[in-house]
């Protein structure tokens, strides 16, 4: 699958419609967040493309990178999702991690580049076996995505006009941040947003 429609499928993904609690199942999905620095700052290049280029769909979530797509699970069952998430984060070092300019899928999709190391490759493949062994989560659908990690900053409600203005500025601004991810994270849909639900630390959080 191509780099172009995996980031599609992604970002549909994430705006797809949700009935929180329908049927005792609500949509959750699984991220790396950046330190308060770097969540300022993505939020504030966000606050940009609200205010000048009418894309706000970006706020929906804080910044993230996602490791696995959001997918829908019991709420009755829930403990056991966490329980599993933290023995997998258990068994992690933490992720260090790079931001560097910023990418585009046209006609919608600006993000910031997240830069692919050895250890961030490898921990979501990681991930998705360790789900699809313990409790079946993993469907062929993420199965067979080519992990793309970046930091969305304007998805689905930039207008192909906007796209264009913006990122004729956005092609050419500098932004670089160096981080250590110390945490997973599991987040929510309440109906209306995706919150954070919990964080698990990583093992070995002091690298």
């Amino acid at each position: 699958m191509s780099r172009e429609k995996t980031l599609e499928l992604n970002e549909k993904s994430d705006s797809l419609p949700v009935a929180a609690d329908s049927a005792g199942l609500r949509r959750f999905f699984v991220a790396l967040l950046p330190p308060d620095p770097v969540q300022i700052k993505a939020n504030e290049v966000k606050g940009i493309m609200r205010d000048q280029y009418a894309s706000k769909a970006a706020f929906r979530s804080p910044p993230h990178v996602t490791l696995l797509a959001p997918f829908e699970w019991p709420i009755d069952d829930l403990p056991r999702l966490a329980r599993t998430l933290g023995e997998f984060a258990a068994s992690q070092v933490a992720v260090p991690m790079t931001l560097d300019g910023f990418g585009a899928f046209a006609p919608h999709v600006i993000y910031i580049n997240v830069v692919q190391s050895l250890r961030l490759m490898a921990i979501q493949p990681e991930l998705l076996d360790y789900l699809e062994q313990e409790i079946g989560l993993v469907s062929d659908r993420d199965r067979h995505r080519t992990f793309v990690p970046h930091l969305t900053v304007a998805f689905r409600d930039l207008k192909p006009n906007m796209f264009r203005k913006a990122w004729t500025v956005f092609q050419h601004q500098e932004i670089h941040f160096d981080f250590t991810a110390h945490q997973l994270t599991l987040l929510t849909h309440t109906g209306k947003l995706w919150t954070v639900k919990e964080h698990y630390d990583f093992a070995k959080s002091d690298l």
